[in-house]
């Protein structure tokens, strides 16, 4: 039976590469997991093994650490663009590059004076330590004439101690859960965010910026939300994204539910008011939704492990 080759792209995955920028005794980090694919002319490395067109993945490694040195890694999405820009500007048979990366964030670890008299004033600029809040997500997709490019941050555990109720929903007989006036709110979000910057053009954001402000705006909208289900909350802090940052069309997120359940106390005689939970690692509800401003078309995919 005939077949034919269809979508494909290759690239080396997960280079991490650690930038240390010196401005004097002051250090600064950038820390990136950088994963490249490359797609384009390559019917014939499949179909007969020819590597004519080939770029190594191992070149696309060594590319990352040069340009971290020869462009600086002023953030995961210039850097990206950096990438993208050359792998389809430099080679004729690649007409599209996709670039992921993961930056981890470190701190610069504070010291007190009387430390510092000990250890010297110059060495308390260059101690750091890994934050743990979320991990910083884009990717930067090229096609030698328009850009796409996607943000976002995975495992960013907040909570809501009150403030959030549950009641009034669907019931039939295999209902047991108990309607909840004043309940805990917990997920762990992962979160995307598309650009509406596509053409060398336009203005490009200010990246950095872009990240902490949306970052800023997306918990906010979680603190002071009035929650009555993680679908409104969901909404609220896409809308408040979509409505404060003019540089983004479409916002997605996934929200497991970290449900916290109350401890049953009354056999020891002990009254529960809301004070002791269980918190369940699973199983878990799971809340997804895309958030768009309007007029545009939704492009980030349903599943975010993909992008």
């Amino acid at each position: 039976m005939p077949t034919i080759l269809g979508q494909n792209q290759y690239g080396k995955a997960e280079n991490r590469v650690v930038k240390i920028t010196r401005d004097g005794a002051t250090h600064h980090i950038k820390d990136l997991n950088v994963s490249v694919a490359l797609s384009g002319d390559m019917d014939d490395v499949h179909y007969s093994g020819s590597n004519a067109n080939v770029l190594p993945t191992d070149t696309t490694k060594n590319t990352v650490y040069a340009f971290a040195k020869e462009y600086g890694i002023e953030s995961a999405e210039q850097f990206g663009i950096h990438l993208a820009r050359h792998f389809v500007s430099s080679q004729e048979p690649i007409h599209r590059a996709r670039i992921r990366i993961e930056e981890y964030a470190w701190e610069r670890i504070e010291t007190s004076d009387a430390n510092s008299k000990f250890i010297g004033a110059d060495e308390v600029k260059h101690s750091f330590v890994r934050k743990g809040q979320e991990t910083r997500l884009t990717q930067i997709t090229y096609d030698g004439e328009s850009w796409e490019v996607v943000s976002g941050l995975k495992d960013l555990v907040v909570m809501n101690s009150t403030n959030s109720e549950f009641w009034g929903y669907v019931k039939d007989k295999y209902t047991t859960l108990q309607e909840a006036y004043d309940r805990i709110l917990a997920t762990q979000v992962s979160g995307r965010w598309r650009f509406n910057w596509s053409d060398d053009e336009q203005k490009m954001p200010n990246w950095e910026k872009s990240y902490e402000q949306t970052k800023k705006h997306m918990l906010q909208a979680f603190a002071e939300t009035y929650s009555l289900s993680l679908q409104q909350t969901l909404y609220q802090m896409g809308a408040r994204i979509i409505n404060h940052r003019s540089e983004i069309d479409e916002v997605r997120f996934s929200l497991p539910n970290k449900h916290h359940f109350l401890v049953d106390l009354e056999p020891f005689g002990l009254k529960n008011d809301n004070e002791v939970y269980f918190a369940a690692d699973r199983p878990y509800g799971l809340i997804e939704a895309t958030i768009l401003r309007d007029g545009c078309e939704a492009r980030i995919p349903v599943d975010l492990t993909n992008l």
